[in-house]
């Protein structure tokens, strides 16, 4: 049976293509929003890390009325480290709009949301964007699509998409590029003429599959998914499938989605995405089944993830001063709480009770997790990002990135010299307008600390974007960071008149009347050696009077790291100690003595 009143749709795109920009001219359109209510850009980034960068990092859910059928639109995020929420939420729709810039054209994350979207026969509809650009390429772009979607190996039906014409921003849709257009009815209209609606056994017992977690703070966890077969009721027995296992529950409340909130209901059938309160104990990736007839679903698959870090209590002379959650408990039971929610995500206990193996997609991936636990107020500290090798056919193989990059023509050769040395092997090149796309083959460590350099040599003009490729045998060592760390070897506080003496020794990182700890590192060295230096020394005063030193001290600005660029930054003996307030470097080592011991007996 089909259910004619709903449409399930994914917006899939690669990162900044305007999939957000696209729901909220959506949801503007078609009466969400009253006349006069005041409404934020990108409302469905409602994340206060996904407003200041930009970006979505969670899939959401978000629900229009257009001709009296119900449109459930899921914004997914583009960056593939968190290709695990696109995975998962593909499951809960049937046809996808895939977005594409009209400038840019497809691009890495692009072919990889859609490589999943086919495989699951998902409907696709070619939406290219951003047509009111001076520098728009939409023909070249429309046969750039075709040509990924043969690449991906596309079936007939896959290969005959509709195409629509579109600028979100301007919140106008067109058939053709010389129709004159005011808003987005023809996309509408194509929606439901294209995408099919949701079959199924309407009269069966209950499946749905639970493929996102939410957290109420007064209901407890909520469960989201889609009704596959039979209808949900309020206060109904269900059973929870945990592959073998059976946990008998009730549904306590009942959501459906509407514009961007959720309704009570006290039934909802076939198709629909509903949101469930009172199951408990429930995960992704479960199927909640009629009590009386339980049936399990196809569980969800989830790419390994690629990239691994250690997450310990902070042990630096500061800890406790600026954090709320300083202990291992603390810091135990956020992470796996985390893993709930974030299924791409992998934590393991280690032998040190202080210390937890976390393992995530990329560098992206782990960082925003430092980065919001940082804001809930926890001290923690990370060591240096390491890939995740495998022993395939008893050979070590290790994890590999397809890198493409977008540069001016005249970093070709500083881009090309510096990928060469982290054994990056190049697999296409072309150009676009005065700018050329190289694509690579790189081993995933060789990107460890790649971005800041990279920005550096371009000038801040090269965009480069990488997504998993797959693993190979390892392909030999790649040289670390060249440099040096200068390591203060007092407990104290800095001084213009310290810094002064030492800045001639390298870069700074930090500045006068900051509090500095033995073992912390404040700067790079311009040596390949690590220094000890004093940043706290202060002028002896005396009644003697020369020209030169009474000069007005000039200090270099120091280089401010991020919290992205300190995890790139780091040596295998050094830690980024994470705090509400403050971001900072140091050895693992904190006692000079005991550093240089070690290094002596390593050298043995």
């Amino acid at each position: 049976m089909e259910k004619q009143d709903i449409r399930n749709i994914a917006i899939i795109a690669h990162v900044d293509h305007g999939k957000t920009t696209l729901v909220d001219a959506m949801l503007k359109q078609n009466g969400t929003f009253r006349a006069n209510e005041q409404i934020a850009e990108r409302v469905m980034d409602s994340n206060d890390l996904e407003r200041e960068r930009g970006i979505t990092i969670l899939s959401k859910n978000t629900a229009v009325m257009y001709k009296d059928v119900k449109i459930n639109i899921v914004d997914t995020p583009g960056h593939a480290d968190f290709g695990g929420e696109v995975e998962r939420v593909l499951n809960m729709v049937d046809g996808v709009l895939l977005l594409v810039d009209a400038f840019e054209g497809p691009m890495p994350q692009t072919k990889y949301v859609l490589r999943k979207a086919l495989e699951q026969k998902l409907k696709p509809i070619v939406v290219i964007n951003k047509i009111d650009r001076p520098d728009q390429r939409v023909d070249d772009v429309y046969d750039e699509v075709l040509e990924l979607f043969m690449e991906l190996g596309a079936d007939d039906d896959q290969l005959d998409f509709p195409v629509v014409y579109a600028a979100a921003r301007a919140g106008i849709a067109k058939m053709e590029m010389d129709e004159e257009s005011e808003n987005l009815n023809p996309l509408m209209d194509l929606l439901l003429r294209e995408i099919p609606a949701p079959t199924g056994d309407a009269e069966g017992p209950l499946q749905i599959m639970v493929t996102t977690l939410d957290n109420d703070e007064y209901v407890g966890r909520v469960a989201i998914g889609r009704i596959i077969r039979g209808s949900a009721k309020y206060n109904q027995s269900v059973v929870i499938i945990n592959g073998d296992v059976e946990t008998r529950s009730r549904i306590g409340k009942l959501y459906t989605y509407q514009g961007l909130k959720r309704v009570e209901v006290q039934e909802a059938g076939l198709g629909d995405i509903v949101a469930l309160t009172g199951l408990g104990d429930v995960s992704i990736g479960q199927t909640i089944a009629d009590a009386e007839q339980p049936e399990a679903l196809p569980s969800i698959n989830i790419d390994e993830p690629t990239l691994a870090m250690t997450f310990g209590v902070n042990t630096s002379p500061f800890a406790g001063k600026e954090g709320e959650f300083v202990t291992s408990r603390h810091l135990r039971d956020r992470l796996f709480k985390e893993i709930e929610t974030n299924v791409s995500l992998r934590v393991e206990e280690t032998d040190n009770a202080d210390t937890f193996k976390v393992s995530g997609r990329g560098e992206l991936h782990l960082s925003i997790l430092i980065e919001t636990m940082r804001r809930e107020g926890f001290e923690l500290q990370v060591g240096k990002p390491e890939v995740i090798y495998k022993e395939i056919n008893g050979q070590l193989c290790e994890p590999m990135e397809y890198l493409t990059i977008d540069v001016p023509q005249e970093f070709m050769g500083t881009v090309m010299e510096a990928l060469g040395t982290r054994k990056a092997e190049l697999a296409n090149m072309n150009e676009l307008s005065g700018y050329l796309r190289m694509e690579f083959v790189i081993p995933a460590r060789g990107l460890i600390g790649f971005r800041s350099e990279f920005l550096t040599n371009t000038k801040g003009n090269g965009i480069m974007h990488h997504l998993f490729h797959g693993y190979v045998p390892y392909k030999g060592d790649i040289p670390g960071r060249t440099r040096g760390a200068l390591v203060a070897f007092e407990q104290g506080e800095t001084t213009g008149y310290g810094i002064y003496s030492v800045q001639d020794r390298g870069t700074m990182f930090v500045s006068p009347n900051q509090p500095v700890y033995e073992g912390m590192i404040i700067g790079e060295n311009s040596r390949e050696m690590d220094m000890d230096i004093n940043p706290c020394k202060k002028k002896h005063v005396s009644n003697m009077r020369t020209s030169s030193s009474d000069e007005a001290i000039r200090l270099v600005p120091p280089r401010i790291l991020s919290l992205e660029q300190a995890l790139e930054y780091i040596n295998k003996d050094e830690l980024v100690e994470v705090t509400p307030k403050s971001i900072r470097l140091r050895k693992a080592v904190l006692d000079r003595l005991q550093r240089g011991r070690e290094r002596k007996n390593s050298q043995k």
